[in-house]
């Protein structure tokens, strides 16, 4: 928690000195008691009085106090708004290896279901668009807020051969440069989400296309996709497919990105989640002075109310 006006917050020493005063004088009336040494004539002259109940009301009344000098300090909160413009792009490997069966039911089906729960986290006014990559690139929709034209072209993915990387993302930042600005303001924001399982084994390497994205300042968030253990069928034998994490997570570092990993498509789908949240939203800090505001009265009205009821007076 933040503060707009955080120089009053010394008033809480105030509040401090009044607790400590309190437990003095309380100490003191404890002393002066027992200076009576009969005790029967102490119950005559100063009955037996509730004292946990004027605590109660004591304390009731120093936490009315507190809240209401973090009200006057004014507080806030990080909170989680939707971007009011911004371009998502998603690339999707559909090489031969996204057929492995390591991730059930396949790689790609997975890839497929998860990348289309994706679509729904992102707010309405942001566009989206599709890559597939697989021996080149290809934009199969450019940025858009059509969901259903970017749901319908996910569901359509095809695998082909060999992996395109670097292709997959300077498609990608070809497709951000068609999205028309605002004149008089910078370039919407533009993000890369990049699922492969591989390899980049054609096209153009992974460190130009990353360089390109920097210089773009386009951030790509990679996911590498599958566990090592993964293979496919080639011309009857069984070959190995283990993802290559390591060149994803090259990529993101020299973008600005964050680099994932999904083994299974619970975890993808946890890390489309967490990646939503991150580029579809925007934290913006708000106030929440009514909350203490309101709190401070309710801890005054409750003091009010317990001194009245058990002592006959207002504290």
């Amino acid at each position: 928690m933040k503060f707009v006006a955080g120089s009053w917050l010394w008033l809480l020493l105030v509040v401090a000195a009044l607790v400590v005063g309190y437990v003095v004088l309380q100490g003191q009336r404890r002393r002066y008691a027992a200076r009576f040494t009969n005790l029967a004539l102490l119950d005559r002259v100063a009955p037996r009085r509730p004292g946990w109940r004027r605590h109660l009301t004591a304390a009731a009344l120093l936490l009315a106090l507190t809240t209401l000098v973090i009200a006057v300090a004014r507080p806030t909160r990080s909170v989680q708004v939707p971007r009011d413009r911004a371009t998502i792009m998603v690339a999707v490997d559909v090489s031969l290896s996204m057929a492995a069966t390591d991730v059930t039911p396949t790689r790609i089906q997975a890839a497929k279901t998860a990348a289309a729960e994706f679509v729904n986290l992102i707010p309405a006014r942001l566009n989206l668009g599709v890559v597939s990559f697989s021996g080149t690139a290809q934009v199969l929709v450019p940025p858009t807020t059509d969901r259903t034209l970017v749901k319908s072209a996910i569901a359509s993915l095809q695998l082909g051969q060999r992996t395109a990387i670097g292709e997959a993302i300077f498609a990608s930042l070809t497709a951000i440069q068609t999205v028309p600005g605002t004149p008089g303001q910078a370039p919407p924001p533009a993000r890369i989400v990049l699922l492969s399982d591989g390899s980049t084994t054609s096209g153009r390497s992974n460190d130009e296309a990353a360089k390109a994205a920097a210089d773009a300042k386009v951030p790509v968030f990679t996911i590498a996709f599958g566990t090592d253990e993964g293979t496919v069928d080639v011309d009857g034998r069984s070959v190995a497919v283990p993802v290559d994490k390591e060149a994803l997570k090259a990529i993101a570092q020299t973008t600005g990105g964050d680099a994932f990993e999904a083994s299974s498509a619970s975890q993808l789908r946890a890390v489309y989640n967490g990646i939503g949240r991150s580029i579809g939203f925007r934290s913006e800090r708000r106030e929440i002075t009514t909350w203490f505001v309101g709190l401070g009265i309710a801890f005054a009205m409750a003091a009010a109310a317990m001194s009245l009821v058990w002592f006959s007076r207002l504290p």
